[in-house]
C-alpha cells in the first residue's frame, strides 16, 4: 500500500520519539505498517524541538494520504504550529493532532496501518484520551 497516512511523533527527546515509534509500529503488527519517523530532539542531540528535524521527517512519510503529527508537549506543539502557519515547510495534508502522544500513537499507527484515512488516523488517535487504565 502506498497511499498510506504518514505518523511524525515530536518528542523533546530523540530517545523517546524514537521509542514510541518502534512500539507503535510493533504493536500496529502486520506486514504492511505505516510509514512512521520520529523528530525528537535537536539537531545536536539535546533536549528541544527541531524544525528541520520535524520537516524531515514529515517529508519522509508522506505517501500523498497526509500526515498526522503527533506531539508531546508545549514547544513541540508551538514548533508544528508554526511550520503549519508557515505554509509551505510540510507537506500538504499535514494536520497537528490533538492527542495523547503514547496513546494516540499506536491508535494513529494501527488505524492508518489498516489503510484508514487521515480523518479516522486523526479520529483514533484522539479517542485515546478515553481510554481508562482501571
Amino acid at each position: 500500500m502506498s497511499d498510506l497516512v504518514g505518523i511524525v511523533l515530536v518528542s523533546h527527546s530523540a530517545a523517546v520519539a524514537a521509542a514510541v515509534a518502534e512500539l507503535a509500529t510493533g504493536l500496529a503488527g502486520g506486514a504492511t505498517t505505516a510509514p512512521v519517523a520520529a523528530a525528537g530532539g535537536t539537531p545536536d542531540g539535546g533536549l528541544g524541538t527541531s524544525s528541520e528535524l520535524i520537516s524531515a521527517a514529515a517529508a519522509a512519510v508522506d505517501r500523498g494520504a497526509g500526515v498526522a503529527v503527533l506531539v508531546d508537549l508545549g514547544s513541540a506543539v508551538l514548533t508544528v504550529k508554526a511550520l503549519l502557519a508557515e505554509g509551505d515547510e510540510l507537506p500538504d495534508g499535514t494536520r497537528l493532532v490533538d492527542a495523547p502522544f503514547l496513546e494516540g500513537a499506536v491508535a494513529a499507527m494501527v488505524t492508518a496501518s489498516a489503510g484508514g484515512g487521515l480523518d479516522a488516523v486523526e479520529a483514533a488517535a484522539v479517542e485515546a484520551y478515553d481510554y481508562r487504565k482501571t
